[in-house]
Order: structure tokens, then sequence, then C-alpha cells
């Protein structure tokens, strides 16, 4: 690369992380194949990555971070995901993630993919999962609390509203405009409660056939963070990795021409089961 991986503030936790972060879907997705995400996550590191999520959904995708991170683990602003709706079964998720992941600690636990009011409904309740993430903040196992969704922007808005998350991930990409937007939903509320905004969905899971560096930009051009992106193998990572250090925001009528294009198949590329 001719230029490091530029980094930007990641709302009020007071870190700075590289516009390009390294997800847990692709070949970290998977079990049984600890040589290819040892070569990937070891890529990341050298390439200056510093920001790194996986999920306890994620197959043996914390286990390989495990693995791989070992004294490097500073380096990074590590994050994780629980899908648990229950205090009891959060906890008991913030527990192997954290064997797994053989850290004491997480920078940033998500509560994931929160998509119906029921969800809502079971997390904040009493003995929800907003309890465990609670504690495990007060008890230092987790610095920050985040929220992630991309089915419905009027439901992460809604938990925006009812707790201080410190964080949200939201699928941004050129499709998203035209089905459910959660750029223009979730970012202006967001941004008045410097709450970081990561994206996610940058490529469209390969669904449209569209230049990696370009669909990279339009998710750059938006007020996020960084853009998190899984990958299958470590040419992908190198590939993603230049776009990010070459970066340039697109102009206005670059980006509506490119949502343009893609409109007629926008809801067909959104409306997916991960």
């Amino acid at each position: 690369m001719e230029r490091p991986i530029p980094k930007r503030k990641f709302g009020r936790t007071g870190a700075e992380v590289t516009v390009l972060g390294l997800g847990g879907e692709g070949v970290l997705r998977t079990f049984g194949k600890e040589k290819e995400a040892d070569a990937l996550i070891n890529a990341a590191l050298d390439l200056g990555i510093n920001y790194m999520e996986s999920a306890r959904a994620y197959s043996g995708s914390e286990s390989y971070f495990g693995l791989s991170l070992r004294e490097r683990r500073d380096r990074v602003f590590l994050a994780s995901k629980s899908h648990a709706r229950d205090r009891k079964g959060a906890l008991e998720h913030l527990g192997e993630t954290l064997r797994n992941m053989k850290t004491d600690y997480l920078d940033l636990w998500y509560v994931h993919d929160v998509r119906t009011t029921d969800d809502v409904d079971r997390i904040f309740a009493p003995g929800g999962a907003l309890e465990a993430f609670i504690e495990a903040r007060d008890k230092g196992l987790v610095k920050h609390i985040g929220v992630t969704g991309h089915q419905d922007p009027a439901i992460i808005k809604a938990c925006l509203e009812a707790f201080d998350f410190d964080a949200v991930l939201i699928p941004v990409n050129p499709a998203e405009p035209f089905y459910k937007c959660f750029v223009d939903e979730i970012v202006p509320l967001a941004s008045s409660k410097d709450v970081a905004i990561a994206g996610m969905k940058v490529y469209m899971k390969g669904l449209f056939q569209a230049p990696r560096r370009l669909l990279l930009s339009y998710a750059l051009t938006q007020p996020v963070s960084t853009a998190v992106v899984g990958c299958d193998n470590t040419d992908q990572l190198t590939e993603n990795a230049e776009a990010a250090s070459a970066f340039q925001p697109l102009k206005l009528r670059e980006a509506q021409r490119f949502s343009q294009m893609i409109k007629p198949y926008a809801r067909q590329l959104m409306y997916y089961k991960p």
C-alpha cells in the first residue's frame, strides 16, 4: 500500500479505528480452518487494521481471533456480539466469548441483530439481556456497549432512544437507501449522541457485481467510523486494504448516480437473511 489505512474517531469511546475493519464472516465464519484464519488475522494486523469484530453466532470465529491475536491483543479494538435476549443467556455468551478470544475484556460488546419489537421488549425487560451488558461494563469485562441490526431502522432507532449505547452497527451500501434507509434514520440520532457508527453489508454479500473499490468508497463517504468487512482470503483483504488506503470521498452526484444504477435491484439485495 502506498499509504496507511486512515483512522477515524469512534464516537465517544475515545478510540480511533481504521476505516476498514475485519469482520468475523468469510473464512472466519467456519470451523477447522485455523491456518487460513491465522494468516488472515495476522495479515490484517500487519496492514495496520485495528478494528476486529466477531459474534457468538459466527461458528469458530471467536476462537480464531483468540488463537491469532496472542501478544498483539493490545493493538486491536476488539468487539463481539451476543444474540441472547435474556440476562442469563447473555452472560453465558460473554463467558464463552472471553474464553474463546483469550482476553480478559472486550472493547465493545454488541446486542446482536435486533429485528422486532418483541426483541426490543425482551432485551429491555427486567431480566433482559441489557442487564447483562450493563453488569459486564460495570465489572470491566466490556468497555463499551453497542447494538446491531439490518432489518428495520425503526427498531434500532427505538434502541438508541431507550438506552445510551456507545456504538451502532448498520448496513451501508448503495441499495440500502431504496429499501429501508438506515443511514437516513439512524445517523442523525447517533451523531447527536456521539454514538459511533460502523457500517456492514458494504458489498451486499457479493449479490451485485460492482467494483469493490467503488462500494467501499460509497460506504466510507457516509458518516461512519469504519466499514466492517469479512474476507475469504488474504488476497481479498489486501484488495480491501488498498482501496481503503486510497479512499477519496465520492461527490454527491457520483454517489447518487451509483445508487440509481442499483435501485431496480435494491429490495432483492437488501431483504435477505444473514
